[in-house]
């Protein structure tokens, strides 16, 4: 049996190919080495119901997530798998990899991510180029869920926000000053925190400020990360992730304005990604 994982920081996609090739979707919390220890990640498969019954059958996992940078917190991931399936060979690797397969498969292209967070990779068809982008909440992840959720948390509490809005975000969320600094300061996860406001922009898309507000966000991202390829007017500029996919049409103006072609969008990459490992040899990028 394969299973194959494609896990941000909030949410984790599953999918357990069986021996008889039907396939298992399922999805857990999202798994992040950066806030999840070794057994925070054990307790994620204690309320994974749909894959209890074949951790034994399990040969191989391809676990590909977000923090998975580093060789010592890829470990974390690994020793943790391999202390719920026993019998298997686990793999852990990035995310950018796992949208890669995804979306540019074996040809080459950019790749970019926005999700709870954001992050951007060039591959040539062979190999992956460094980039020197995907720094974080932080100091990085422009155009993200985490990025738009804190202009949204700002722009209230500054009280900047036009009032159309800033009365039902308050209604919604029920924030002040003390409590935003509690949970990002002094609770675990705050990326996610940050990206859970970011869905109110769907509830308010034709409102200018939103426009705005995912515009800037989306531009800042191109002018940051995809404009530091030099020709990155001839690639073919792929993205994945919620946010990417749920204002696709404000996305696509951006980049159609500056020159970027667009290539696939994709929610989430886990049904494109199981299919190429299925029918692939995966290589190390």
């Amino acid at each position: 049996m394969l299973l194959v994982a494609d896990s941000g920081s909030t949410k984790a996609d599953w999918i357990l190919t069986r021996s008889d090739n039907q396939a298992i979707h399922f999805r857990t919390k999202g798994i992040n080495p950066f806030f999840l220890s070794e057994k925070d990640i054990i307790q994620v498969f204690q309320n994974a119901p749909e894959v209890q019954e074949y951790v034994d059958e399990v040969r191989e996992i391809y676990f590909f997530g977000a923090g998975c940078s580093s060789p010592d917190r890829r470990e974390i991931i690994s020793n943790a798998l391999s202390k719920v399936f026993k019998n298997a060979f686990v793999s852990v690797d990035i995310d950018i990899i796992a949208s890669i397969y995804a979306t540019c498969g074996s040809d080459p292209g950019i790749c970019c991510i926005l999700g709870t967070g954001s992050n951007i990779s060039y591959f040539d068809g062979v190999k992956i180029h460094d980039s020197k982008h995907g720094l974080g909440y932080i100091l990085g992840d422009e155009g993200s869920g985490t990025y738009f959720g804190r202009k949204l948390i700002t722009s209230f509490l500054y009280g900047t926000m036009p009032a159309e809005l800033s009365v039902p975000f308050g209604e919604k969320f029920s924030i002040d000053k003390e409590s935003v600094i509690k949970r990002i300061y002094q609770q675990a996860s705050p990326n996610s925190f940050l990206a859970s406001f970011a869905p109110f922009m769907s509830d308010h898309i034709d409102h200018p400020f939103i426009v705005d507000l995912l515009k800037n966000g989306f531009d800042e991202f191109v002018e940051t990360n995809i404009k530091s390829y030099p020709d990155h007017k001839r690639q073919i500029c792929h993205f994945v992730g919620s946010i990417a996919f749920h204002f696709k049409d404000l996305l696509k103006e951006i980049c159609e304005t500056k020159g970027i072609r667009v290539g696939k969008i994709l929610k989430h990459p886990i049904d494109e990604l199981s299919s190429f490992i299925l029918h692939n040899e995966v290589k190390n990028l």
